[in-house]
């Protein structure tokens, strides 16, 4: 009963936070778009303007011009504005990418932004905590579940050897659903191998981000409108994976080691009890 109440407790108040942290990212992705996409679109028109201007003025190209046509480009790319293409290039600021990157910003991912420096800084002051406490509590309410595992020693070798073979089995899916699946779609989408797909995902989970790679930046491509809305949700699924996995790794080598020790000191008779109990 103590135990029920409990997990009844952290239930209760894992369920108010989750929906506090995605009214946050939420709130985060409307500023952002907001502010940025603006922006954006000045760059991008300048950029185009810049463009025709070039073609029309430079038919004989020498080394200053080149230089100052880089420049802009360089401008340009660091403002978020891809070269490439057109003005009808996606916007990096919908409000899907919007989401994505406030998503970026709580976990300390980070993807790099522009005319919301100053809102980015006090939106992670306090995304960067809520995050924290968030993961938190969901890997002290895996605590509380597994907490028939401490008293594991006092129960059949029947059921220690099930709860060995559920937790290896759920390491499995979830390692499936987080960290293999994922990688193979970004690399079918982005036209990636799949090692650079497992690379995003892994340098992306390990909240690293260098920015090397990115979802749903390519101009070449025509991304559905939600997909760096589900690559922002996809992060906060596996980030929230690893935290409930993270003692479950350590606590499966363990038990696996004492089921081993027990095999070896059990005599012939004790194994065979245990087959038949296993087969029954």
């Amino acid at each position: 009963m103590p135990q029920a109440r409990l997990c009844s407790c952290r239930g209760g108040r894992v369920l108010p936070l989750l929906l506090a942290y995605v009214c946050y990212l939420l709130l985060g992705a409307t500023v952002f778009q907001l502010l940025e996409k603006q922006a954006e679109a000045q760059s991008r028109d300048q950029f185009q303007f810049e463009k025709l201007r070039f073609l029309e003025n430079y038919t004989c190209l020498d080394q200053r011009a080149l230089e100052q046509f880089v420049q802009v480009i360089m401008e340009a790319w660091v403002k978020g504005v891809n070269p490439k293409g057109n003005s009808t290039n996606p916007s990096n600021w919908d409000f899907g990418s919007s989401f994505f990157f406030a998503g970026t910003v709580v976990t300390t991912i980070g993807k790099g932004s522009g005319q919301g420096q100053v809102f980015c800084v006090f939106y992670a002051l306090v995304g960067i905590p809520l995050n924290a406490i968030f993961l938190n509590h969901l890997g002290a309410g895996l605590h509380a579940h597994l907490a028939t595992l401490e008293r594991w020693e006092e129960q059949p070798r029947r059921s220690q050897l099930l709860q060995i073979l559920g937790l290896a089995l759920f390491l499995t899916l979830g390692t499936l659903v987080i960290l293999i699946c994922p990688p193979m779609v970004f690399s079918h989408v982005e036209g990636w191998s799949f090692g650079e797909g497992f690379y995003f995902a892994f340098i992306t989970l390990s909240t690293i981000g260098f920015g090397d790679y990115v979802v749903g930046t390519d101009p070449s491509k025509h991304y559905i409108s939600v997909y760096r809305s589900l690559a922002a949700i996809w992060i906060l699924l596996g980030l929230a994976w690893l935290a409930l996995i993270l003692p479950l790794g350590p606590l499966l080598l363990h038990r696996c080691s004492q089921l081993w020790l027990l095999s070896l000191q059990s005599t012939p008779r004790d194994l065979l009890i245990w087959r038949r109990s296993l087969g029954n």
